[in-house]
């Protein structure tokens, strides 16, 4: 075996080797603390389908929207993977309701061409976008990103309603990301929106979250759903004594006489229209039938008597 070559550790060093998947550089930042976003991704679709009120009217004609995966990286990162050309850069200021944390940013983020032709259809023409981009947006253009981000923010609102209260409200177009505030390392939440009419190509909105924006929710955005789960008993008590307070209109009709004509034509003061009361009459609450019941008196009011109640099935069949 002394005369066997041996395997140095440098030549071990130099073998390339798959590093684990759960390694991390020393010194860097977790760019995902909220695990698997399942959450935020259901969030998305909701918003989606939201987004197509939002973009038919200024694009005038019905379009299919949908939510992509989502991806988290950093904003360098997101910066280098757009293409070179005119970018409306749209921050979101974040107030959150149910936290004390400042006031935090997201971004909308709109391709310029696709800004060129919403604006041409809003002025009535056909969408078209010249050949050769501009280096910047006119104030046309610059008002119409704002009123749409306007539109956008609220429902985004919506959305994000059913997990936290958070409101949302657009700043001033940039067109410069270098400008926005976002810093170059930040970590950020991707979700990017397809819109497509028909079979035209598709485009894509990015509506960007910075992470340590949604820190302050990250119990709620990693919270798990649970098929069953049993009511809050103090819960349940109060919802049965609302319901108990709620109040119906109940009513009979006594008579339903049927005259003719001419003699609704030669009514007059005085007259009387002869009328039959039935044993039992029917009582009405809403619009469903309650049962029947005769009339009388009662502590010196008129009052009806149930004699029979409706049963509760043939009601929900109705």
């Amino acid at each position: 075996m002394v005369n066997t070559e041996a395997t140095t550790n440098s030549d071990r060093r130099a073998r390339n080797r798959k590093p684990a998947s759960h390694a991390g550089g020393l010194g860097t930042t977790k760019l995902n603390p909220f695990g698997d976003l399942h959450t935020l991704q259901h969030l998305s679709a909701r918003l989606a389908r939201s987004l197509r009120g939002v973009f038919e009217p200024m694009l005038r004609c019905e379009v299919r929207a949908w939510a992509e995966p989502l991806v988290v990286q950093r904003f360098a990162d997101y910066r280098a993977e757009r293409p070179d050309g005119l970018t409306a850069w749209l921050p979101l200021t974040m107030v959150a309701a149910d936290t004390v944390a400042a006031p935090a940013n997201a971004l909308c983020v709109l391709d310029g061409r696709f800004v060129l032709e919403m604006l041409d259809i809003f002025f009535g023409g056909t969408g078209t976008t010249p050949a050769d981009m501009p280096t910047e947006f006119s104030g046309a253009a610059e008002a119409m990103v704002v009123r749409l981000g306007g539109t956008i923010a609220a429902q985004m609102k919506t959305a994000w309603e059913p997990l936290t209260r958070i409101d949302f409200a657009p700043t001033r177009i940039e067109i410069n990301p270098a400008m926005l505030p976002v810093d170059a390392d930040d970590a950020i939440v991707v979700t990017r929106f397809g819109l497509a009419a028909a079979t035209a190509k598709p485009v894509f909105v990015d509506i960007l979250y910075p992470v340590p924006a949604l820190k302050p929710h990250g119990a709620t955005l990693m919270g798990k759903v649970l098929d069953k789960a049993e009511a809050d008993p103090v819960w349940r008590t109060g919802l049965t004594r609302s319901v108990m307070t709620v109040k119906f209109p109940v009513r009979s009709v006594l008579a339903e006489p049927v005259v003719p004509l001419q003699m609704l034509m030669d009514l007059k003061p005085g007259d009387v229209i002869p009328i039959t009361i039935a044993p039992d009459v029917p009582v009405v609450v809403g619009n469903h039938r309650l049962g029947c019941g005769t009339v009388g008196t009662s502590n010196g009011f008129a009052a009806i008597k149930l004699t029979s109640l409706a049963h509760f099935d043939e009601g929900l069949s109705a």
